[in-house]
């Protein structure tokens, strides 16, 4: 049975520095803010990290409202919104006192809850936060909690993955394929469901197949042919779909997901070094997980040392470019020079703030820890002529407060499938090794 009385959502902290525009999203429902929240949030106004412009963001709109924030009431957010307001505290209660000792920001935050539960009776108060431990610990106490989902994609079994695989296609239309240069006209190939813009297709009739992109330009089928960029050459499918849409000028926008050892990150590196001279500058970066850096301090040496650990798998893909091409070939010393001269750069994602990046070629590593909001703010900042690709597994996530339905990555392939700027393949079979696979399959 749906609720007939408005719904009193209280926020944690990490919402708001996970979406600072979060308070438009809960319809005519009302808000409160514990005052334990905007303490936490003072302690992010300073850096450059997301979530301090996400907190600073917060507090200069929650600064905007014109009605008084600290009565009641609270201030109405607008036409169609209900109101805003922060609550100082709340009454000892013994259920708290008993289940946790300590007195942290989680259990203010849980205390003033339960005092607005009592006041508000029987309306629905219900605590919102990222942090599943703080969920369950308000459940414990008989409080109503639920995650943040308005930017979550819907089903993690439904998510875009770039492929359809087509069995049973006439031999004459795989015949055709070959003989008309590589192209055929939509209306030739009829299937199910209409195409999406660069859509990957693998065709089968028996021992004979194909592969093909469909074109929403011209409405037509693409062959895909094995290509080697800079040493690397496909081993299945899904790598000759990536290599394809990484090479394609048209295609602006390109995400790769898929487990460890599939070739994301390789893939992507070789694609770059292949069409360096479409480029003014191949950039490689990557999310430093700890939050604000926090743990770098514990690392010796300068900034460069401390964040040579973070980037230690980009430079590995490089060496794995290197040894393909052979160390003393032209290719690995133009690599070398590439490095030297900076045309090739590898560097932390929150170096990148205030650049404006022009005729680039800007691989996003590990982008399943990236939030929506820095996904966004990431693709804004594309001048003419560059090119960016998220490559990471939306399975294996090292945020606190991310899953797999929430990450910037899912949020991406999500909203972009079927736009024409934009490719995404999703790769299924490891190729780093033998033992890597069956460790991969049993452990």
């Amino acid at each position: 049975m749906k609720d007939s009385l408005p719904k009193l959502f209280v926020l944690d902290t990490n919402v708001i520095l996970h979406d600072c525009g979060c308070i438009r999203n809960f319809e005519e429902n009302d808000i409160a803010i514990p005052i334990t929240v905007l303490e936490e949030l003072d302690q992010f106004k300073r850096g450059n990290e997301d979530i301090h412009f996400q907190a600073r963001e917060f507090l200069r709109r929650l600064d905007a409202l014109t009605g008084d924030v600290l009565s009641a009431e609270g201030s109405p957010l607008g036409p169609g919104l209900g109101s805003i307001r922060v609550v100082l505290g709340g009454g000892a209660d013994a259920r708290l006192h008993e289940s946790f000792l300590q007195d942290t920001p989680d259990h203010r935050i849980l205390r003033a809850t339960l005092s607005l539960q009592q006041q508000s009776a029987p309306r629905p108060v219900i605590l919102v936060s990222k942090d599943t431990n703080l969920r369950m610990k308000a459940k414990s106490l008989g409080l109503r909690a639920q995650d943040y989902t308005s930017d979550k994609v819907q089903g993690f079994d439904t998510l875009y993955t770039g492929k359809r695989i087509i069995e049973g296609i006439d031999s004459d239309v795989i015949n055709r394929l070959y003989a008309q240069g590589g192209r055929l006209p939509a209306v030739e190939l009829p299937i199910d469901q209409p195409p999406l813009a660069n859509e990957n297709f693998v065709l089968r009739n028996g021992s004979k197949s194909a592969l093909a992109t469909y074109r929403r330009s011209d409405a037509s089928f693409v062959r895909i042919e094995k290509q080697t960029c800079y040493g690397i050459s496909p081993r299945n499918a899904e790598q000759s779909f990536a290599l394809q849409a990484l090479m394609d000028d048209d295609i602006k926008l390109v995400t790769l997901s898929g487990t460890a050892g599939t070739g994301k990150t390789l893939l992507a590196l070789a694609a770059a070094l292949e069409c360096r001279q479409r480029y003014r500058q191949i950039m490689l970066a990557r999310p430093v997980v700890p939050l604000s850096n926090r743990d770098l301090g514990f690392l010796p040496g300068d900034i460069g040392d401390k964040l040579d650990p973070y980037m230690q798998p980009l430079y590995d893909n490089l060496t794995v470019i290197r040894h393909q091409c052979g160390e003393d070939t032209q290719a690995a010393h133009r690599i070398l020079e590439m490095r030297e001269s900076e045309k090739l750069m590898i560097t932390p994602l929150a170096y990148i703030r205030g650049r404006s990046l022009q005729r680039m070629f800007f691989i996003i590593d590990e982008a399943q820890n990236l939030t929506p909001h820095e996904v966004k703010t990431i693709i804004t900042r594309a001048g003419e002529g560059t090119k960016i690709v998220f490559t990471g597994d939306v399975a294996q996530i090292d945020q606190p407060y991310l899953d797999a339905l929430s990450n910037g990555l899912s949020y991406l392939i999500h909203r972009m499938t079927g736009q024409p700027l934009y490719a995404h393949v999703t790769l299924e079979k490891g190729e780093r090794s033998a033992l890597a696979d069956l460790a991969s399959e049993l452990l």
